[in-house]
């Protein structure tokens, strides 16, 4: 009874999830090491936040074009493989009939199995080319509009975590003032960002945690003193 009330729940957001990883980690790290070391080198805040804001917007701008670059390739790298498994289930039939019993008999099916299912597949050409992507490549086939979710996705994810660092600056007359909260508040948000990027990928959320926020933490602590001491 137990068995048939059973319901398997999977995360099935694994691409949009990668992007939110991808652009927040940056976006919280990079600017709040640039605020950091800029708080360390001038006494004005309201330099810290235009330098912020314009490294958000080029650094959402570069990491967007790179998920958009990275989608386009996947789908390309498909489309490419997709036409050459087509002409060699057109034009090599019997070779690819025996890559296919490979796969069977790797799978413990008898002969005469492997025979009967692959007489069959034959008979549709188009999934038989889905079934050798699948399962000879290791490829499913792309969202077509992966590359344009990933630039936003990322380029999205980079500008709210990078307003994280800037936006106690906004409030604040002296660097020192807006770098303490900034600090206090950047903090948080990498132990929050990095449980739960931990749990998503199945890692120790803990662990995780600690692990991004003493990241983000040394970069911005390098940057700082680095700037204090080309300053001086």
């Amino acid at each position: 009874m137990n068995d048939l009330n059973h319901k398997e729940e999977h995360f099935n957001s694994s691409d949009l999830v990668r992007d939110i990883v991808i652009g927040m980690s940056d976006g919280l790290t990079v600017p709040f090491a640039l605020a950091a070391g800029l708080s360390g080198a001038v006494d004005n805040s309201h330099v810290i936040i235009i330098a912020g804001i314009a490294e958000v917007a080029a650094g959402s701008i570069a990491m967007g074009l790179g998920g958009y670059l990275a989608g386009k390739t996947e789908m390309d790298h498909f489309n490419s493989e997709h036409s050459r498994e087509v002409w060699e289930v057109e034009n090599l039939p019997e070779k690819e009939k025996e890559e296919v019993r490979e796969i069977f008999a790797e799978m413990g099916m008898s002969e005469s199995t492997q025979k009967l299912i692959v007489e069959e597949m034959a008979k549709d050409k188009e999934k038989w080319v889905d079934f050798m992507m699948r399962y000879e490549l290791g490829l499913e086939k792309p969202d077509a509009k992966r590359a344009r979710n990933s630039a936003l996705n990322i380029g999205i994810s980079y500008i709210i975590g990078g307003m994280v660092p800037l936006s106690p600056y906004f409030f604040f007359h002296t660097p020192a003032e807006g770098l303490k909260w900034s600090a206090v508040i950047t903090v948080l948000c990498l132990l929050t960002f990095g449980y739960f990027k931990a749990r998503f990928t199945g890692q120790n959320p803990v662990a995780g945690a600690l692990r991004v926020a003493i990241i983000g933490s040394v970069a911005a602590a390098a940057a700082f003193f680095i700037a204090k001491l080309i300053s001086h």
